[in-house]
Formats: structure tokens, C-alpha cells, sequence
């Protein structure tokens, strides 16, 4: 009876594919730059986020604010969290780590306040 190779073929598939990885750093001095963007914006962009944590806590109101919503946004950066650590991509598993610290302190503000 011949087996099934259907799962198989996506699995040797992206495993060829996986394989292939590009130079880092990169020669090309375009990607060169945006690898160095991608991981600043890894330490800037979680930055945006630290005045919503400090007006909570600061203040002891989270008038306004949904916990729902902030929930959502932490469960968001858990599952990007998970997913680049899964693909050892450092400045997805960077941003999404600070987003993450930040986000529950966030969650519970809501919580308690």
C-alpha cells in the first residue's frame, strides 16, 4: 500500500526552505540598515507604551481604559513572543518581550484600580 506524502512534502518543503538563510549582517547595505531599524524600533516602540502603565499606577485610575482590550493586546504579544522565540528571530522575540513586561503590568493595573 503506498504511503501518503502529503504531509511530508509541505514538511521537506519548508525544511529546504529554512535552510536557505541569508547572510547576516546582510551585503546589502539597504537590508543592512533595516535590520538595524527592526531592533531599535525593538527597544523604541515598547518606550510608547510605559506613560499608559505610569498614568495608572501614578494615579491609581484606570477610568477609560477597557480590559478587554489590554488583555487582547497581551495576548498578542505573548502568542509574537512564542512565535519568535519558535523562529529564533531576536528582534521579534526583543519588542515583543518588552511589549509583553509592559503590557501585563498594564492588564493588572487595570485590574487592581
Amino acid at each position: 500500500m503506498p504511503q501518503s506524502t502529503l504531509g511530508l512534502h509541505h514538511k521537506h518543503k519548508r525544511k529546504r526552505i529554512h535552510q536557505k538563510r541569508e547572510q547576516y549582517p546582510h551585503p546589502d547595505k539597504l537590508i543592512r540598515f533595516f535590520d538595524g531599524v527592526i531592533i531599535a524600533m525593538g527597544f523604541i516602540v515598547p518606550l510608547f507604551t510605559i506613560p499608559q502603565a505610569m498614568e495608572i499606577w501614578v494615579n491609581k485610575s484606570a477610568a477609560g481604559l477597557s480590559a478587554i482590550t489590554w488583555m487582547a493586546y497581551l495576548a498578542n504579544t505573548i502568542v509574537w513572543t512564542i512565535y519568535g522565540i519558535l523562529h529564533r528571530t531576536k528582534p521579534i522575540v526583543l519588542t515583543f518581550s518588552l511589549m509583553t513586561s509592559i503590557n501585563i503590568v498594564i492588564v493588572t493595573g487595570i485590574v487592581v484600580f
